[in-house]
């Protein structure tokens, strides 16, 4: 009796210390736990796409026409801002100190402009996504001065011998175009406080880091830093040092705090300083309102429509076919499940 008991409750054990069949952990892992697992029949189906189709149509409309409520020019200056005698040798000019980079550009506004006004400079064909490129800098060093000289800044770690603050070829390629703007006879002022993140001004640059031998050497990338001013204010260093995607991108330069009404001539006197004549780049001026979707984007309503509409239409196609062609449905009860849940 006992050797019958010890060997029918061996034959029960699990087999080589694997759980039994049965128990929630068991259930669990298997995900075989009980849940709505929906049949998704011609109805449904329909249903789903209609309801898709009558929210994404309407949402689209309303994205296409808060961006078409963007007033925004764009001018490209790079090739007008140079003098007819350099326009077969472009970096001649652009690499001559003692040419003069002066540029002035006039553009009419079509649309009124309400501020606030927001000014960026565009390049096109400039990858700070490149690997080396944007891998050279110090986050360290930006936040913490001249005790950090990370070797991930070559190759512009050094100067002279002495280290470079900021460092890194991302600092070095500083963008310093200049622009100011005219009305008639009446100064557009552009407001340079604030177009950086505070998020990045307050943690990632110091308020007692100074630039230091930057841009000291017998090859300049960009702009200079003034070295009296802590790298926590230089925002047009921080907003550049915010490496973008895309070899096409915007970076915010100012704002401009007043009202341009429609027909009137804005006069541009731009100080086309950065070199993008060597690589084949490209320099536009950007002036833009914006809404509560933000800047001119026709992309997000476009989609919305082309999926809602995409959807409206396989929804009828659908119906047609179950009308014209219906598919019998089967016994619910033979489903998996069903009989699962019935045997218990």
């Amino acid at each position: 009796m006992d050797e019958a008991g010890t060997s029918a409750s061996a034959g029960s054990a699990p087999r080589g210390g694997r759980p039994a069949r049965s128990g929630v952990f068991y259930i669990f892992t298997q995900q075989d736990l009980p849940a709505w697992k929906p049949a998704m029949t011609p109805g449904y189906v329909i249903a789903i796409f209609l309801i898709i189709g009558i929210i994404f149509v309407p949402v689209g409309l309303i994205c296409l026409q808060a961006s078409n409520r963007v007033a925004e020019i764009v001018h490209r200056y790079d090739i007008d801002c140079v003098p007819n005698a350099y326009r077969s040798n472009k970096q001649a000019y652009i690499k001559d100190s003692s040419i003069s980079k002066k540029c002035i550009q006039k553009v009419k506004v079509q649309y009124h402009m309400k501020a606030p006004i927001y000014v960026y400079y565009e390049l096109d064909n400039f990858y700070q996504n490149h690997r080396r490129y944007i891998k050279s800098r110090s986050d360290k060093q930006l936040r913490h001065g001249l005790q950090y000289t990370d070797s991930s800044c070559s190759p512009m770690e050094r100067s002279n011998g002495l280290p470079v603050v900021p460092c890194g070829l991302i600092a070095w390629s500083l963008f310093n175009d200049t622009y100011d703007f005219t009305r008639g006879s009446m100064g557009l002022m552009v407001d340079r406080k604030n177009i950086s993140w505070r998020s990045d001004r307050e943690h990632k640059y110091g308020q007692d880091v100074y630039p230091f031998n930057f841009q000291n050497g017998s090859l300049i990338g960009g702009g200079k830093l003034d070295p009296d001013i802590p790298l926590s204010n230089q925002e047009d260093l921080i907003v550049w040092m915010r490496a973008a995607a895309l070899p096409q991108f915007r970076k915010l330069y100012g704002v401009i705090e007043e009202d341009i009404q429609a027909d009137e001539t804005i006069t541009m006197h731009i100080t086309n300083n950065y070199n993008t004549y060597s690589f084949g780049g490209k320099k536009s001026l950007v002036l833009t309102t914006s809404t509560w979707l933000g800047g001119k984007n026709d992309f997000l309503g476009y989609a919305y429509l082309i999926t809602g509409s995409s959807s409206i239409f396989l929804s009828i196609l659908f119906a047609l076919i179950h009308v014209k062609i219906p598919r019998p449905h089967g016994d619910a009860a033979y489903l998996s499940w069903s009989r699962k849940n019935g045997n218990n």
